[in-house]
This record gives structure tokens, sequence and C-alpha cells, in this order.
């Protein structure tokens, strides 16, 4: 279970290669990217090459690859990216029924076959929205997996529990679609409010004990990436998530 790093926990902390050479330092050999990270990919990729770092998995929006396929295409294939994650959507974009939902199902099913067509897997990354119930009950992230079925999940399972769902059984209703999880833990009541109630891997509510165990029952490999969203430290948070992550390895 080797962990990969979300580099956008540390987008508020200082250059991105005293970043790089912090992760490397401590131990990690995966980061996980995001759009606002692609503004000079020559001089990113450079900077991984240069700490021994790989990016296997990279967030790129839906707008980016729908807009501009060829582009994303070409970071995609510069960096060595394998993996891609649509992320989110604004307030605004978020459809507002079923029939929505689906639709968006059908557009992500589309980019995921020109990806997949080029050796590029594709799928879809939560927040808390997509677990919200719609007015007529249905749950948009299962609108979304259940209508393209070739789309796989990576499960930011803390948001999933923010949203007042059930990670293991969001889990297990989805298994065979977990290719990656986020994992970073919410913080108990009155706890962490400048980080915004969230709390390191370990640190919080989150029965991560429990889910990595499920996850590590699955057949295929599941990319794990540690994320903080608004760490007060970023150096604190990235020791503490990987010595979390190498216990929990240790007692598999």
């Amino acid at each position: 279970m080797s962990s990969s790093f979300q580099l956008y926990s540390a987008r508020n902390h200082g250059p991105l290669d005293n970043t790089l050479a912090m992760l490397s330092a401590m131990g990690y050999t995966r980061v996980e990217g995001y759009g606002g990270l692609f503004g000079d990919v020559d001089a990113l990729q450079r900077s991984l090459a240069d700490h021994g770092l790989v990016m296997p998995t990279s967030h790129i929006g839906l707008d980016v690859l729908e807009s501009d396929f060829a582009g994303a295409l070409a970071i995609i294939k510069q960096l060595g990216i394998e993996l891609v994650f649509a992320p989110y959507l604004d307030a605004e974009s978020r459809p507002v029924d079923a029939a929505g939902w689906r639709a968006l199902a059908a557009r992500l099913a589309r980019v995921g076959e020109r990806l997949g067509d080029l050796g590029v897997t594709f799928g879809w990354h939560n927040h808390d929205f997509e677990l919200v119930p719609l007015p007529d009950g249905s749950i948009p992230l299962y609108e979304l997996l259940d209508h393209a079925p070739d789309l796989l999940w990576q499960g930011d399972l803390a948001w999933v529990q923010r949203a007042g769902a059930d990670p293991l059984a969001v889990l297990d209703r989805y298994a065979s679609r977990v290719a990656s999880i986020h994992v970073k833990d919410i913080a108990r009541e009155g706890e962490c409010v400048d980080e915004d109630g969230w709390a390191d891997p370990g640190e919080g509510v989150m029965e991560w004990d429990r889910l990595l165990q499920r996850i590590g029952d699955y057949q295929q490999e599941v990319i794990t990436v540690v994320e903080h969203d608004k760490p007060s430290d970023a150096e604190r948070f990235a020791r503490r998530a990987l010595a979390f992550m190498n216990a929990a390895k240790a007692s598999s």
C-alpha cells in the first residue's frame, strides 16, 4: 500500500519544488496532480524527476477534458499520468434532478471512452454534494456510476461521511469500481476549526482501520492518496499521513 500525496493539500505552503523535495525526503514516491499545477508542465516534469517522484493519478476538470481534449491529453502523456479523475462541479453546473445526473453520466462516459482508447483510465472523484439525496430520493453519485458502467470511482470517503452517508456501505456498493481513495479525516466536534474541521489521518473520527481493511480485500489495486483540504502545516500533515499509512500497511 504505497501512498500518494494529493498536491492540492500543499497549495498554500510555499513553492511546489520545495514541497516535492520535502515529500521525497520523507519517503513519498508518488503524488497526485490537480489542474492548478499545469501552467508550466515542462517545469513540473523536471521537478518531479529531480526528486524521484511520479504522478500516476491526477484531477483534471471535465470542462477542460471536453473543451481541450488534445491539450489535456498532451499533459497526461508528458507526465505519465495513468488515471484521470474529474474532481468537481461548481454549484451552478450541478444537475438538479436524476435526469440531469444521468445526462452528466453520459458525458463522462464519452470522455472515458476517448481516454480509454488511448490507454488512460478515467473516473469520478466525489465531494459531499453527490451523496445528498435529490428531491425524488435518488442519490447523484449512484446515478453517475449506475448509468456510466465503465466509469471508475475515486472515493473521497471523508466527504461521503460529511454528507451523512456510510462510507463502508458506499464502498460495498461499488467495490469493483474503486480505483483509488482519498485518505483524510474529520476532526472531532470543536477541533481543528482553523483547518475547516479536517484532521490528519488517524487523528479524527473516520474509521480508517475498518475502511482500509475492506479496501485491502479487493481484487484490484486501489491507489491510496492522502489529502487534507486545509492544513495549517503541510509538513506536519504529510509526515503524520505517511506514518499512519505505513502503520496501516504493516498491520494488514
